[in-house]
């Protein structure tokens, strides 16, 4: 891996390091504190108050590296792009929660037509810089599909479904961060093995600032990346796949959010149709600590987890 790619890591790594401290005393001094929902683990309740909006920490910290590399593409700029508009969006979220005392925060409506928008400039950008490709590669099978028209509803899907499967997976303190770590250094090989430094060092600034916010993050928690965090994570995933052209490696990639998101989609359906919930509680790893497991064997566990698909959705790069 080139000497700048490492480089990257270790600034927004020390910057977000650095700067955690100073952070999390002013989210205190401003009460900007965590509210749990009362229908979640019993023993998650003592987790309230504990600052959110920690995601600005490591996004600022990826920003400043990247600002510091002095490397600029169009490219990274769509990335930043559909990165930033997401963690607005959830920066609204979070402050709707705040601001209203509960652990709801805006109308899903809005999220979406705020998340519509972001996709619509996206896709804009995207097309008039000459790097809009509507064929998609099946992973494995080197079968291409060109969705022509349909490709811009086939964007706002992978956005809309990435950014709320790594939101549900923000429930126990560093798994959504060490999962995000994860696929964002596969999204990194896969950018240097495309030919694209620029997303490469995209991928290796967030991967640096997130591995600080974590010192901040594992069990127990000091502070929680909040909805600015993990939806500009999800955007951040999404650009890199869509960016490097491998848009359905992020399906098995980001296995672990594909089953996140499944165990609250079945758990519905189940209960809708039989009156009975197939898990104890959705998402998954509310399941597996209502089964007796800490959050540090949650969190571990789907780590290695991730591992595995990670390196599933590698494989045909690294054959």
């Amino acid at each position: 891996m080139p000497q700048s790619i490492w480089m990257t890591v270790l600034f927004a790594f020390v910057i977000s390091v650095a700067l955690g401290p100073l952070f999390i005393g002013l989210l205190r001094r401003r009460h900007l504190g965590q509210q749990i929902r009362d229908d979640g683990p019993a023993h998650h309740l003592k987790k309230a108050g504990t600052p959110t909006a920690g995601g600005v920490l490591f996004l600022l910290a990826a920003a400043v590296a990247l600002l510091v590399r002095g490397f600029y593409t169009s490219l990274l700029g769509m990335a930043l792009l559909l990165t930033l508009g997401n963690a607005l969006i959830g920066w609204l979220d979070d402050y709707a929660k705040i601001s209203r005392g509960r652990s709801l925060g805006l109308k899903a409506r809005n999220k979406i037509a705020g998340q519509a928008l972001v996709t619509a400039i996206f896709t804009g950008l995207l097309y008039f810089s000459g790097h809009y490709d509507p064929v998609v590669t099946v992973p494995y099978s080197g079968f291409a599909i060109n969705l022509g028209w349909f490709y811009p509803v086939f964007i706002f899907i992978i956005i809309m479904a990435t950014t709320n499967a790594v939101n549900l997976s923000d429930g126990i303190d560093g798994l959504a961060g060490g999962t995000a770590i994860i696929t964002l250094l596969a999204f990194l090989y896969i950018a240097l093995e495309s030919g694209h430094s620029d997303l490469a060092l995209f991928c290796a600034a967030l991967v640096g600032g997130v591995f600080g916010f974590l010192i901040y993050n594992l069990h127990p928690a000091r502070i929680f990346m909040g909805d600015v965090g993990s939806l500009g994570l999800g955007g951040a995933l999404a650009a890199a796949a869509i960016l490097t052209k491998a848009e359905l490696s992020l399906v098995i990639i980001g296995g672990i959010y594909v089953l996140e998101a499944l165990s609250v989609i079945l758990q519905v359906i189940s209960f809708q149709l039989t009156g009975r919930r197939l898990l104890l509680m959705a998402p998954l790893h509310h399941h597996l600590e209502l089964k007796g497991w800490s959050e540090w064997q949650v969190v571990t566990a789907l780590w290695g987890l991730t591992f595995i698909f990670a390196l599933a959705g590698l494989l045909e790069w690294l054959l």
